[in-house]
C-alpha cells in the first residue's frame, strides 16, 4: 500500500510540471510600438483528472489550482528590430484527492510558482518604430524567435511530493510566424522545451525529465472597436519522466483548445476571458481552465 501511495503522490507532484509545457496564449509575436510598457493581473482556475496507469487501485483522481499572477511586459529595439521582454510571477493555491482501494487521500499547497520570463525579437515583418510612427504600420508576415525561461523560484519543500515549484531550470527555444489578413491575424509557433535535473527530489532522489515538442496556432479575428476574439489549439509531445533512472510516466500526444475574448475598457486598458480544455489527453494532467486578466498599457 505505501509504495501505490508515493507513486500516486509522485503523480499528483508531476501535474506542475506537466502545466509548465502547456501554453496557449495568442499574440506572441505581434508587432507593438517600441518602448511601450505593460501590466497584467490574472486570476485562474483549473480543475480536471490526473490520467495515471489503469491498473493501480485508485479512482476519482481529482485536482483543483487556483492561480493569482502579476505579469510586466517591455517592448524596446534591437537594431530596427522590435524585442520585447515578459515576466509572469505566479502564485498558486493547489488542493487535490483521490481514493485508493475506496480510501479518501488528500493534500493542499499554496505558494508562489516558478518565475517565468520571456525573451524575443521579430526579426523580419516588424521594425522598431514609435507610437506615432507606428500608427500607419501595416503588418504584414512576421517571423519571429524567442528564449523562454522557467526560473526555479516557487516554493518547493524537498521531502513533499506536493509543491508549487519545480526545483529546476527550464529553457524553451521558440520560433513564431504570424500574418494579417486584414481584420483576421493568423499565427503559429513551435518549441522544445530543455529541463536540468531537480536532485531533491523526496529528499535525496533525482527526477529528470526529457524533451518536451509543443506547437500553438491560433487564429483571431478584430473588430473596429479593438475587441478581438480567438480561437486557439496547441499540441505537445514527449516528456518522459524518471526518477533515479526509473519510469515515472510520459506525456504524449496531448492535444487542447481553447478560445480568447479581449474587450477594450478604458483608454490604455483591457479585460481578456480566455478558456481552454483537452481534446485529447493521453496521460497526464487532463484539465480545464477559465482565465481572466486584466491590463493596462503605458
Amino acid at each position: 500500500m505505501r509504495s501505490t501511495r508515493n507513486l500516486l503522490l509522485c503523480l499528483f507532484g508531476l501535474v506542475s510540471l506537466y502545466a509548465n509545457s502547456q501554453e496557449l496564449e495568442p499574440r506572441a509575436y505581434a508587432a507593438l510600438p517600441k518602448n511601450l510598457n505593460a501590466i497584467a493581473f490574472a486570476y485562474a482556475f483549473s480543475r480536471g483528472n490526473v490520467l495515471s496507469d489503469p491498473s493501480l487501485p485508485i479512482s476519482n483522481f481529482k485536482v483543483d489550482v487556483h492561480g493569482l499572477a502579476g505579469v510586466y511586459l517591455h517592448t524596446f529595439a534591437v537594431g530596427n528590430k522590435l524585442a520585447r521582454v515578459q515576466v509572469n510571477v505566479p502564485f498558486m493555491f493547489i488542493s487535490g484527492k483521490l481514493q485508493i482501494n475506496g480510501r479518501d487521500t488528500s493534500g493542499v499547497r499554496n505558494g508562489f510558482a516558478d518565475t517565468r520570463i520571456r525573451l524575443g525579437i521579430n526579426l523580419t515583418g516588424s521594425p522598431a518604430l514609435g507610437r506615432k510612427e507606428f500608427r500607419g504600420y501595416t503588418q504584414k508576415t512576421i517571423i519571429g524567435v524567442s528564449l523562454i525561461t522557467n526560473v526555479p523560484t516557487g516554493l518547493y519543500y524537498s521531502d513533499k511530493r506536493i509543491n508549487c515549484g519545480s526545483n529546476r531550470w527550464g529553457l524553451k527555444p521558440e520560433v513564431g510566424i504570424s500574418k494579417r489578413f486584414k481584420r483576421v491575424y493568423a499565427e503559429a509557433y513551435a518549441g522544445v522545451w530543455f529541463y536540468s535535473d531537480n536532485h531533491k527530489y523526496l529528499v535525496d532522489k533525482t527526477l529528470h525529465q526529457e524533451p518536451v515538442f509543443s506547437l500553438q496556432v491560433h487564429c483571431s479575428y478584430y473588430f473596429k472597436n479593438l475587441m478581438w476574439v480567438s480561437i486557439n489549439t496547441t499540441w505537445f509531445n514527449g516528456g518522459k519522466t524518471l526518477v533515479d533512472d526509473k519510469p515515472q510516466g510520459d506525456l504524449l500526444d496531448n492535444w487542447r483548445i481553447g478560445a480568447t475574448w479581449a474587450v477594450p475598457v478604458a483608454k490604455g486598458q483591457s479585460v481578456k476571458l480566455q478558456f481552454h480544455t483537452g481534446a485529447f489527453t493521453e496521460s497526464g494532467y487532463d484539465y480545464k481552465t477559465v482565465q481572466l486578466v486584466y491590463q493596462r498599457i503605458f
